[in-house]
């Protein structure tokens, strides 16, 4: 809860009993200052001078009651969904009060806000109703509500439809963290739907489904990291939205998303000063309708700052990290401290700090949210663990890690897909018992041909730290 949100709630509290000695203020406040550190037994003994607990449990139910309510009360009239929620309420209210007529006009009400902004699924429940209300009122023709009702349901099914498989890809992306081997064949049925959906004439001119193709047609093209083509269809495609007006408050996401992906397709095309200018724009954005989103996108501004300082100042990434790090509201989302661990370790690595590079992958290793990662990703995670280890001389245990990590990763291994790790992992392992590359004959053949092999793959999308530029260095410095 923001200020706001508390401030109202307390006069919401004081409508009936203005008492600055109330029990339910105290607890709230005592909950709000107390963050994760609430101690029920200390608060209850505050409060009440016995040790039955049945009075604390009912104030407590009581103030959630409250709380949610004052919350619906204070916001319903700012987001539009949730204002056609209200309106809805209310008409079924007054049907259950036979008032038919003041139901009707509620019901028409909420009918053109979602027609507005396209909510189809809304929209069926007001055709419902108005259905339902024809038996009361004879002016309205059920008729005409049933032909929209099929009409909304036709539309509403071929846009579930790229909802249905964006949720898939939306769910593969985020668990794969993008480093993920070969193309899924989730993005060929995404790319079928498009096409589809797009080609339907009377879908076309629709908001909604110009919306959801942009984002189906970014993410195909971000599954095959064509960045180019990707960079060249977002500005593109931005400048359409905003010259056609599209962005509003109730699809504010939607404007705050593509600025985000404008910022990592710039940087991964390494126009850095471009994609820092549009990380700057995309703070403003979510300062606008009074930082409505700001919260949600925190994370995407400041991995903005990371990926490019990351690139061109070191250790500015690392003090944009540490304060990602003691954020308290990027801290209570586990991927999120998934993100920071690792790129601490990674530019403390760049930085040469190798134990300082090992402390936050250890750190990364026990957090609560790395289990849940996938298992090619922390496969990554663990080969760049090793390049640690070979950096620190530390052979003893990293011949003990290497071993570990061919049973924990048995099936990737002998994956096809995995024959780069595989035979990076191999060379490592000639690597720490070979003084002099170069009379090394056999080792440094295979080192140039793994190289060359892999030259044209777009490592930074696959690799933790880039397998070629390490051996590159081995090879330097001999």
């Amino acid at each position: 809860m923001n200020k706001e949100d508390i401030r109202f709630f307390k006069l919401y509290l004081s409508r009936t009993n203005a008492d600055k000695d109330r029990k339910d203020v105290h607890l709230f406040d005592y909950i709000k200052k107390s963050g994760e550190k609430y101690n029920e037994e200390k608060i209850f003994s505050q409060l009440y001078k016995t040790s039955d607990k049945n009075s604390f449990y009912r104030l407590k139910h009581r103030l959630t009651e409250d709380l949610n309510t004052s919350i619906y009360l204070h916001h319903f009239e700012k987001d539009d969904v949730i204002h056609i929620f209200f309106l809805l309420s209310l008409a079924k209210f007054y049907i259950t009060k036979n008032k038919f007529d003041v139901a009707m006009h509620f019901l028409q009400k909420a009918e053109k806000k979602a027609l507005k902004i396209e909510n189809f699924e809304l929209l069926d429940l007001i055709y419902t109703d108005f259905i339902r209300l024809s038996s009361e009122i004879v002016s309205i023709n059920p008729e005409v509500y049933l032909t929209k009702r099929k009409q909304n349901s036709e539309k509403s099914l071929k846009l579930r439809q790229i909802d249905d498989v964006l949720s898939i890809v939306t769910y593969k992306l985020k668990i794969t963290q993008n480093f993920s081997a070969s193309e899924n064949p989730i993005f060929k049925v995404l790319e079928k739907t498009v096409d589809e959906v797009s080609n339907d004439e009377e879908l076309k001119n629709s908001s909604t489904l110009r919306f959801k193709i942009y984002d189906a047609v970014s993410r195909i093209l971000l599954q095959r990291h064509d960045y180019t083509t990707l960079e060249v269809y977002l500005l593109k495609t931005y400048q359409q939205f905003n010259e056609a007006c599209l962005f509003t408050k109730s699809n504010h996401h939607i404007k705050l998303q593509m600025l985000t992906y404008l910022v990592n397709t710039l940087f991964k095309n390494k126009k850095h000063k471009e994609s820092l200018e549009y990380a700057a724009k995309l703070k403003d954005a979510m300062e606008q309708f009074n930082s409505l989103l700001y919260d949600k996108f925190m994370f995407f501004y400041y991995n903005s700052l990371v990926i490019n300082y990351s690139v061109i100042n070191t250790d500015k990434a690392i003090e944009v990290l540490e304060e990602m790090k003691h954020n308290e509201k990027i801290r209570t989302t586990p991927y999120y401290e998934v993100f920071v661990y690792l790129n601490l370790g990674i530019q403390w690595f760049d930085k040469k700090d190798y134990r300082k590079a090992i402390s936050n992958l250890n750190k990364l290793y026990v957090h609560g949210g790395y289990k849940n990662t996938d298992d090619t990703f922390k496969f990554k995670v663990s080969i760049a663990e090793l390049m640690m280890r070979f950096e620190l001389k530390d052979f003893d245990f990293l011949e003990y890690r290497i071993d570990q990590l061919k049973k924990d990763y048995a099936d990737l291994f002998d994956n096809p897909e995995h024959a780069r790790e595989k035979e990076f992992v191999e060379i490592i392992l000639q690597l720490m018992v070979v003084e002099d590359i170069e009379k090394d004959k056999k080792l440094f053949q295979r080192i140039n041909n793994f190289m060359k092999q892999n030259n044209d793959r777009n490592a930074d999308d696959t690799e933790m730290i880039n397998y070629n530029n390490w051996l590159q260095g081995k090879l330097k410095n001999q």
